[in-house]
């Protein structure tokens, strides 16, 4: 489970379509800010990229049956996390983006023993 935080424009899109490709997907990577899901297969893993944005209460995260999603074999990247504080896992890993004058910055944290090894095999 990876949260990523930081204001439109900020890179956690292009951060995610980044990891997809060093996986070694070939496909479209397109931003879920509509769709709120895209789902991915790459290196062996099944990813889920959400972008909860556009959501206005916990009642739409749950109609929308993406609890499915959360059953322990998917690798999760979630923009937008804030949006559903009280309906989401705690992360294992945090990124939090920023913009600067001349670049973005990124703080990475892990929050859980399964962070802290992803991170130092990363």
């Amino acid at each position: 489970m990876i949260y990523l935080h930081g204001d439109l424009g900020a890179g956690k899109t292009t951060l995610v379509r980044g990891i997809l490709n060093a996986l070694g997907y070939t496909g479209r990577v397109k931003s879920p800010t509509y769709t709120l899901l895209e789902p991915y297969q790459a290196g062996g893993l099944d990813l889920r990229h959400f972008d909860l944005y556009r959501l206005n209460d916990e009642y739409e995260w749950e109609s929308a049956g993406f609890r499915d999603e959360f059953d322990g074999r998917n690798v999760l990247f979630i923009e937008w996390p804030e949006k559903v504080p009280n309906l989401l896992p705690a992360a294992d890993i945090e990124i939090d983006f920023a913009i600067t004058n001349l670049a973005r910055d990124a703080n990475i944290r892990a929050n859980t023993k399964t962070g802290t090894t992803c991170l130092e095999r990363w």
